[in-house]
């Protein structure tokens, strides 16, 4: 997400969208690493949606909830 070649301007994207399909619950102490994948991107009105999916996994490699999130990089404003 932090990808300079993506070239997202952070001060304009917006939370569109997320929802989660666990397979164990999250639990206190757990140390959980998310790989991230951006699934789609398309233009709309001018704004950029990405569609990304985070899979996260326990130390163990175990498998434990896949995220999807939709980010809205909304349009430039021009210049009056």
């Amino acid at each position: 997400m932090r990808d300079p070649q993506l070239g997202l301007d952070y001060s304009r994207v917006v939370h569109g969208d997320q929802k989660f399909a666990y397979v164990r619950p999250v639990r206190a102490g757990d140390r959980l690493t998310v790989t991230s994948t951006i699934e789609g991107i398309k233009s709309l009105a001018g704004n950029d949606i990405l569609d990304i999916r985070g899979e996260v996994h326990d130390e163990a490699g175990e498998h434990v909830v896949t995220a999807w999130m939709k980010l809205v990089a909304r349009a430039a404003e021009e210049a009056s």
